[in-house]
């Protein structure tokens, strides 16, 4: 098997990480995108094609002799689809790392029944946002067949969005996607987020949230954990960043381009009386993205999977051992 993996938007702030991580690993990364300048500056001594999601042609040229692609660019509404096709016709895996919840559950609903069958992975929101909530609610469900709900906490000592972040936000206008009663639903922009209060662990302790934060773990925990409620929160502190007129984006502090900023994501499982809490703790959660998205796919391509198809991480993989083989500064997960 080729241990090219394409990296489409390869020059994005995620999609750095992305490659330097392929690289570390062994893996080939075949650089591709839309705008030739940008690729170019990136792709010094790599392999790259320039392709655009409304030119199949040139998305065949940039996955021929892959065995897998990982898609980084947004708006993943239009790059998703064409890259999922491209995939297709080329035999290949694919992944990406949208944090975009309408494009995630339009992922699932499109193609869940198409590829039922395939021997190849669909893997959208292989990301911070999407997997790792859905691996800490899949590791602390354990032996469960069913929980009464789910509840996943996020701080963020600061976000430092990236301008992807920003425009995703405004395409969501407002949109919130949760999940009640057994399904999903998406509320509409002028109906306010409920507020409360969330004790974390080190080192943020009490913290102001919003409920239903609109995150792809909503939609991916969905996919494949049977229980009536779904909840996230979000502490409130990163979410002036959010709205910063001029924001600057991440700031690297050390070699590898991670920022200081601080994540911690808790889940909490309830079955009647009974709870079982699953945390993890760490740095810089478009870094932590990188880590994520090629474990999975050097996962993939060696044939670790529990199921193919269009899956999230919980659903593919071993949840615990993912989890273990992941770059965190602290991971708890429930002992049974």
């Amino acid at each position: 098997m080729s241990q090219k993996v394409a990296v489409f938007g390869a020059y994005g702030h995620t999609a750095r990480f992305v490659t330097a991580e392929l690289a570390r690993r062994g893996l080939t990364p075949v650089l591709s995108g839309r705008d030739p300048g940008k690729l170019a500056a990136v792709a010094e001594g790599m392999e790259s094609h320039v392709a655009s999601a409304d030119e199949p042609a040139s998305l065949d040229r940039a996955l021929a002799g892959a065995s897998a692609v990982i898609n980084c660019a947004g708006p993943f509404g239009d790059t998703a689809p064409a890259l999922i096709e491209a995939a297709r016709r080329a035999g290949i895996h694919y992944l990406d790392v949208t944090g975009e919840t309408l494009v995630a559950i339009d992922t699932f609903d499109a193609h869940r029944d198409r590829f039922r069958d395939a021997d190849t992975v669909i893997a959208p929101a292989m990301a911070f946002y999407g997997a790792m909530g859905d691996l800490l609610a899949t590791a602390a469900m354990g032996d469960w067949p069913a929980a009464d709900e789910i509840a996943v906490a996020v701080a963020l000592d600061s976000w430092q969005p990236t301008r992807g972040t920003l425009l995703a936000g405004k395409r969501r206008a407002g949109r919130r996607v949760v999940f009640t009663d057994q399904r999903l639903r998406v509320l509409p922009g002028d109906e306010p987020a409920p507020t409360g209060t969330w004790t974390f662990g080190d080192p943020f302790g009490e913290q102001e949230v919003v409920g239903q934060f609109s995150t792809t773990d909503v939609v991916t925990i969905a996919q494949h954990l049977k229980t009536a409620r779904i909840d996230a929160f979000l502490n409130t502190t990163p979410l002036k960043d959010l709205s910063d007129p001029d924001p600057d984006g991440p700031r690297a502090t050390d070699a590898t381009g991670r920022s200081a900023q601080v994540f911690l994501v808790e889940v909490v499982v309830k079955r009647g009386a009974e709870q079982r809490r699953a945390t993890a703790r760490g740095r810089d959660i478009y870094a932590v993205t990188a880590p994520i998205v090629v474990e999975a796919t050097e996962r993939v391509l060696t044939g670790r999977t529990r199921a193919t198809g269009v899956v999230t991480a919980g659903e593919a993989f071993d949840a615990e051992d993912f989890l273990r083989a992941l770059p965190l500064e602290e991971l708890a997960l429930p002992t049974r």
